[in-house]
């Protein structure tokens, strides 16, 4: 290694570090258009190894040379929430083993694959359910920190419903185990001469002072991710759990290296009903109306994703989609553990799309519904992989508003592109009114990275004057931190940049992220050539 600190550390370590140049161009990019090379990287082996690499790093910044560390799962952000110009910590090497199964729990590190998981839960009749579309690609420790969300969140939830115990290294390398405690439990936390007692003291303090305020400002949506989470730390009962304030903060406030999760029974056998629909508004009032029989998954596909389809790979709709095609359909999905309620809820969806949609399908057979859910859970691949020089780019990906503004929402996204010369396909969660588009644009021209801010800032002006959020399940990373003011007010904000000050006072921990962020700093590492080559595997042999 070249770096004199760098071999220091080493000999701190069981796991491996490196500053090689194709380990560091590897782990410059994630999910987002963003690339920022990192100085090095540590595979740990154990927490362990992590405490001694939080601790050095945080002598090190007292002694005025700061390194910032960034905790990384397999790299799917789409944000940029898991790239930085400091050190990479990166998970899945070793630390990836499923610790302990039980009845209704399961205890993970952070670099457990995600489909791994779900298969071995699967096996026992379980499943977590608000896994994202990239379970494939994604690890469990990402979606924590992202609190990520999916196709199931509509009935179960999102990721921090379902956290019930973190492991955390603090950024002064000491460790603490967060869950909910009792009020008597928290005051015994606030009375500890520790880091994790000035913890508990100062969170406690700012949600008691500010719990109005904090309530008032988050955005009315089912999901949002933006910022931090105090809101949810404190319950009206007095109980405490500083896990939701970790969830979602993506390593901003600590490094997770256990969690433990709640799981859901799984039942294989579902009931899928497709709507088609003409008039947006009823498409709205349709959505509303189905969220009431609580199905599983209520997901949206639209014209321009169909019609890409029609084009480019026929066989996808041949015989699912009528012609000609609609403006939009729906997918409503039952898991119903009685048969007879999900053929009741199915007949119900299909008496509303009666009414509203210009027609429907029933699929009750897995082959039949796997061709129907393909269209939907392959639609970010499948634009992506279009061809020529301008490609999708996941920068406006994750807007939410208010359940009831959903066809407002989709009228102000077409418009909005329009007025850019832009068609886009736009899918996602219909039941959390949480849309996904990706425009194309060409990284290599000015232009169109001048176009991509601007249209980034309207975009969310658009989503905020809605009442909701740019950041639903993909959280902020680097290109929605700089909005994240405007989002929650002045007070709120300084809120946010308290708790970070309380938990990284030397900001060790992926700094850049959430708090004092702009648009002029996050430009400069938009890359030039966007692709997807971090998805292959660049792990140490041992």
């Amino acid at each position: 290694m070249k770096k004199p600190y760098l071999k220091e550390l080493q000999s701190q370590l069981t796991g491996m570090v490196t500053d090689a140049a194709d380990a560091r161009e590897y782990f410059s990019t994630d999910g987002s258009i963003f690339k920022i090379v990192p100085e090095g990287v540590i595979y740990p082996k154990n927490t362990s190894d992590v405490q001694l690499t939080v601790a050095y790093l945080a002598e090190r910044a007292k002694a005025g040379k700061r390194i910032g560390l960034i905790p990384r799962g397999q790299g799917t952000d789409q944000g940029g929430g898991a790239i930085g110009d400091g050190l990479q910590l990166v998970f899945p090497a070793h630390m990836n083993k499923l610790l302990r199964l039980d009845k209704d729990t399961v205890t993970v590190q952070p670099g457990m694959s995600y489909a791994s998981l779900q298969q071995t839960l699967h096996t026992h009749g379980r499943f977590l359910p608000p896994y994202p579309a990239s379970l494939a690609y994604a690890s469990i420790g990402g979606s924590v920190a992202n609190d990520a969300a999916g196709e199931k969140t509509v009935k179960y939830g999102s990721t921090h419903k379902f956290v019930k115990r973190l492991k955390v290294v603090l950024s002064d390398g000491s460790t603490i185990t967060t869950e909910r405690i009792s009020a008597r439990q928290l005051a015994r936390k606030k009375g500890l001469n520790t880091f994790e007692g000035q913890l508990y003291r100062g969170v406690d303090r700012l949600v008691d002072e500010h719990v109005a305020e904090l309530r008032a400002a988050r955005p009315k949506t089912t999901k949002n991710t933006a910022g931090y989470a105090l809101d949810r730390v404190k319950n009206k009962d007095g109980s405490f759990d500083l896990s939701q304030l970790i969830v979602g903060s993506q390593g901003t406030l600590g490094v997770v290296t256990e969690i433990t999760l709640a799981t859901a029974p799984w039942n294989p056998r579902t009931t899928l009903v497709v709507g088609y629909f003409d008039d947006l508004a009823k498409a709205g009032e349709a959505t509303q109306k189905l969220k009431a029989l609580n199905p599983s998954a209520l997901e949206l596909v639209d014209y321009h994703l169909l019609e890409y389809l029609r084009q480019n790979r026929p066989h996808d709709i041949e015989g699912l989609v009528p012609e000609p095609l609609p403006k939009l359909i729906l997918l409503v999905e039952f898991d119903n553990t009685s048969q007879l309620q999900q053929t009741l809820a199915a007949r119900r969806a299909q008496r509303l799309f009666r009414r509203l949609a210009t027609g429907s399908s029933l699929a009750t057979d897995l082959a039949e519904q796997d061709r129907l859910w393909k269209i939907r859970r392959e639609a970010a691949a499948v634009i992506w992989m279009a061809g020529g020089d301008k490609k999708a780019l996941p920068f406006i990906e994750d807007g939410i508003v208010p359940p009831d503004k959903l066809p407002q929402f989709l009228e102000k996204i077409y418009k909005l592109l329009r007025k850019h010369d832009i068609e886009i396909a736009v899918w996602g969660h219909a039941g959390d009114a949480n849309l996904h588009m990706q425009p194309f644009l060409n990284l290599a021209k000015k232009k169109d990275v001048d176009k991509l801010f601007v249209l980034a800032r309207e975009f969310n002006d658009l989503v905020t004057s809605l009442g909701g959020s740019t950041s639903a399940e993909h959280n902020d990373g680097l290109i929605r931190s700089p909005y994240i003011k405007e989002l929650y007010g002045e007070a709120v904000y300084k809120l946010f940049v308290q708790t970070k000050a309380l938990f990284d006072p030397q900001n060790i921990l992926n700094p850049g992220k959430k708090i004092d962020v702009s648009e002029a700093q996050i430009r400069q590492y938009v890359r030039s050539e966007y692709n997807l080559k971090h998805l292959y595997d660049h792990m140490p042999s041992n």
